[in-house]
């Protein structure tokens, strides 16, 4: 099996599971306890929000740890709407989001509120000039996504981030696929939150984490005992936030080494289909990308029946909640891409573990199945 679909979830890192493994057992106390057991567990979960936060360039006070990217969206946009009701109702995002951000956006509606869901163009890229143009008096909350989880596109944060702060309007950035992948500094995108999560970067599923900028003070989306801060009531998960820390120290320090590597492999493989391919389509923008994300539509096949032509390959034909779905992406609708080459993608996403011969291999699984499903 060769696996390409890593921005549908990441296996686990070898260093994050040892990271992991003291707590599985030895360090079980509850870290809001104050004997030693307690003081351990604390000191680990402190530690694992350091560490985060250092991907991120914050303060460790401004780190929640979360279930993940969809907890922390689900955070923001339903929070800031309930704690700043008096202020306004409208908020503005992207009609290429994911179902975390659109959807919470969507239960808003049904409650009175307002949303704006801006266009985007042909290569998946919001214009901040429109984004300007949106605000109203009442705008409390902008949530643009910092890179797309289909096409990878990144989306130009720093600058609507700089358009909010000047309107006063509070702005976040589900930075779930971009984070460990890219740079992420949270005073360089000029937002006041950021959501991550753990199992897009080689930490396991069900932990995430939020940014919250310092002195933003929102409703809970948790009410209970207190923990983080007031901001999240729960007794924490040690082990997962130790698993996130860890895995936010190994993007650190191997992220510039790892795009240049996985930014070569995906261009081996689009250049190895669009030759044998002749009109074969990039999906987003050709440069302004994530390194391991392509999203290509092969013309005159169906991209779920491609998939299952190739089982030896593991990819996607959009976000993985849609996976093989017979619907075109709304991310793709959104860019304006025709039905039937839209219906016809498939996202290829390189991971660390992946080599040259996997590609070579994956390439020619696919065109091979692509020549039998045209003839």
């Amino acid at each position: 099996m060769i696996y390409l679909d890593h921005n549908a979830t990441t296996p686990v890192a070898k260093e994050v599971v040892e990271a992991m493994r003291p707590y599985w057992g030895d360090v079980f106390g509850n870290p809001s306890s104050s004997h030693p057991f307690g003081r351990k567990a604390r000191e680990a979960l402190e530690e694992a929000r350091s560490q985060v936060a250092d991907l991120l360039g914050c303060l460790s006070r401004e780190v929640v740890f979360t279930s993940g990217g969809t907890e922390s969206n689900n955070t923001v946009i339903k929070c800031v709407a309930y704690s700043l009701k008096d202020k306004g109702r409208h908020i503005i995002t992207t009609a290429i989001e994911h179902p975390a951000i659109i959807n919470p956006c969507l239960f808003l509606l049904s409650q009175g509120y307002e949303v704006t869901f801006l266009r985007v163009d042909s290569k998946g890229h919001v214009d901040p000039a429109a984004v300007k143009e949106a605000i109203r008096p009442n705008t409390i909350l902008i949530s643009i996504m910092h890179a797309n989880n289909e096409t990878g596109t990144i989306e130009p944060i720093a600058e609507i981030g700089a358009i909010a702060r000047e309107a006063g309007i509070l702005f976040h950035t589900d930075a779930a696929q971009s984070a460990g992948k890219i740079r992420v500094r949270v005073s360089e995108l000029n937002v006041d939150f950021l959501s991550i999560a753990g199992h897009k970067m080689y930490a396991p599923k069900g932990i995430g984490a939020l940014f919250i900028k310092d002195g933003i003070k929102i409703e809970p989306f948790m009410h209970g005992g207190g923990q983080e801060s007031g901001r999240r009531a729960g007794t924490e998960n040690v082990m997962l936030s130790v698993a996130l820390g860890r895995a936010c120290i190994l993007a650190r320090d191997r992220m510039a080494s790892d795009g240049e590597r996985m930014r070569e492999l995906r261009d081996r493989l689009h250049g190895l289909l669009a030759s044998r391919i002749p009109d074969l389509v990039l999906n987003g923008h050709s440069k302004m990308r994530l390194p391991n994300t392509l999203n290509v539509s092969l013309p005159g096949v169906d991209g779920s029946a491609l998939l299952d032509a190739v089982p030896g390959v593991c990819a996607s034909t959009g976000a993985a909640c849609h996976d093989r779905s017979v619907v075109l992406s709304h991310v793709l609708s959104a860019m304006q891409v025709p039905e039937k080459i839209g219906r016809s993608a498939v996202r290829f996403s390189i991971g660390r573990s992946n080599t040259e011969e996997e590609i070579d291999t994956a390439a020619r699984m696919i065109v091979d199945a692509y020549r039998r499903l045209r003839s």
